[in-house]
């Protein structure tokens, strides 16, 4: 089987989850992202929602979506990313998970904003989640670091005898 970078398994999670695994040799865990991706994509009206944002219509586009199903889809999608960075070929660091967790929570904290009358009024449903998750991966990338430091330091207080 071939085995896969990285970059290209995050690539094609981005652009649709299940295709990373696919490309991993991970049919079953593929098709179910591709299953989970289909429904809360179908009943969240994601796909009018980003058609109408990008048309500049986000008043149209808050209206349409269905919040409570597009509340998955953050978590879905970035674990999805994530397992098919997880596993393609190269080394696994150390606490590699964290940028997409904090990913896809700052993205779900931008979907929970996006009907505020501040926000939302500009951004709506898809621009504020997807401007989200620079800020989160940056978070995650700086509290990884943070992780890594303190538990490679090494423990003084025990003495060796």
């Amino acid at each position: 089987m071939k085995k896969t970078y990285k970059l290209e398994a995050v690539l094609w999670s981005i652009a649709f989850p299940g295709f990373g695994q696919l490309l991993n040799g991970h049919l079953i865990k593929g098709i179910l992202f591709i299953v989970l991706e289909f429904i809360i994509n179908v009943n969240s009206l994601f796909n009018q929602a980003i058609m109408l944002s990008f048309l500049g219509k986000i008043n149209e586009a808050a209206n349409v979506v269905d919040h409570q199903w597009l509340m998955f889809y953050p978590c879905v999608y970035m674990y999805a990313m994530y397992d098919a960075y997880k596993f393609a070929e190269g080394e696994n660091p150390r606490l590699s998970f964290v940028p997409f967790a904090f990913g896809a929570y700052f993205v779900t904290i931008g979907l929970m904003y996006s009907p505020n009358e501040i926000f939302g009024i500009f951004f709506g449903p898809i621009w504020l989640p997807m401007m989200s998750l620079f800020p989160g991966l940056g978070v995650g990338f700086i509290i990884r670091h943070i992780l890594l430091k303190i538990t490679s330091k090494p423990n003084y207080s025990q003495r060796s005898s």
